[in-house]
């Protein structure tokens, strides 16, 4: 995970140092909702990546691979994790397929639980695993050639459109420039099995150089500060439009989607059509409901926003213990969950610390509208 990358991170201070640190004003606001409002799905020993809530209400995460887990992809069964689909997908076995380093999953409209695999940043074999999430049967997979998630490359988040024939995936790109690899939106056709790099080192998928920075600490590794790209991804109900940004990232953006699976269109052409949509806060996870508001995990202020169509932001929960909240999926019903990863105690830090800081919670609440569950 990142603390492989810390001899990079020691070269990287030396371009740093000497840089003026810069940070996002606080665009949080009173809350409109309670926090007492947000239940607590449940207690983990370590932190939880990113969930998926199918229709029938059963909760799918993965926990982070920065904690390095034993479990990679689990299932809550009567509020305890249990790995998904068995205990022989969390580990290497021969040639068949297994979990790496899995960070982001999704449940589609076909209930097939998609899996993305960075494999420890393009080191290993990025790849992308479907399942039937009633047979627990593997339906899809496809491993990424070197051209579209090489080294360096970081396949963090994606959105799978309706008909669940095309999937939209954030590459973060390098957690150490240095390294390599860089920002992009990979598209990718599941019937044709082929992949896509889009809009590839363009301003809506770069990270700003606003520092991330909770109470009195800034996010970095070994002094560095860490500035994370695009990441944050989000579909709405009819699949037209594809909402994204980063991390270390002051606006959200958005391109029609008929855009990106036009293969005819120069790279220039396809920048063209990119709208900054909003101000944002720093954001690590987005969803949309069915009224096509947008949520937003915030990290810095412990908080969950919703943008609402007239582009703008309201905070709805802000509580301390929301740490670090992160990713989303509606659930039936009406409910948000949210996982809370806590990466300020989990990057770059010893197994003793990430585990004295436990439990580490994913929570549900109901922000008034509906979506779509398992996204």
């Amino acid at each position: 995970m990142l603390r492989k990358w810390i001899p990079a991170a020691i070269a990287m201070g030396f371009f740093f140092w000497g840089c003026a640190t810069s940070y996002l004003p606080d665009r949080s606001q009173k809350p409109l909702l309670d926090a007492d409002l947000a239940e607590v799905v449940a207690d983990l020993p370590k932190p939880p990546g990113n969930i998926a809530v199918s229709s029938d209400q059963q909760v799918y995460f993965t926990f982070h691979p920065e904690a390095d887990p034993a479990i990679r992809v689990a299932k809550l069964v009567k509020g305890r994790p249990m790995p998904f689909p068995d205990s022989g997908y969390q580990h290497r076995r021969g040639e068949r397929p297994f979990f790496d380093t899995v960070l982001s999953l999704r449940i589609d409209r076909q209930n097939r639980l998609w899996t993305l695999d960075h494999g420890d940043f393009g080191r290993g074999q990025p790849r992308l695993l479907a399942f039937d999430i009633y047979t627990e049967e593997i339906v899809h997979q496809f491993d990424f050639p070197s051209r579209i998630a090489g080294f360096g490359s970081f396949l963090n988040d994606f959105q799978v459109s309706p008909a669940g024939d095309v999937i939209f995936i954030a590459d973060t790109g390098a957690p150490v420039p240095v390294l390599g690899g860089s920002p992009a939106i990979i598209v990718y056709d599941v019937k044709k099995k082929s992949a896509r790099r889009l809009l590839e080192n363009h301003e809506s998928v770069k990270a700003s150089s606003h520092v991330l920075r909770i109470g009195a600490e800034d996010f970095s590794l070994l002094g560095v500060p860490i500035l994370i790209a695009v990441d944050s991804i989000a579909l709405d109900r009819e699949g037209q439009c594809l909402y994204y940004g980063a991390v270390n990232g002051e606006h959200l953006y958005r391109i029609r989607t008929e855009y990106l699976m036009n293969p005819d269109l120069t790279a220039a052409e396809l920048g063209f059509y990119v709208e900054k949509f909003a101000e944002k806060t720093m954001s690590d996870g987005l969803t949309i409901d069915l009224a096509g508001n947008i949520y937003i995990s915030d990290m810095e202020h412990s908080a969950v926003h919703l943008m609402d169509p007239n582009r703008k932001l309201k905070t709805l929960l802000k509580d301390e213990r929301f740490r670090w909240p992160d990713g989303f999926s509606f659930g039936p019903d009406g409910w948000l969950y949210f996982t809370c990863s806590d990466l300020m105690n989990v990057v770059g830090k010893r197994a003793s610390h990430i585990e004295a800081h436990a439990p580490y919670r994913i929570f549900r609440f109901k922000p008034g509208n509906e979506g779509i569950p398992g996204h």
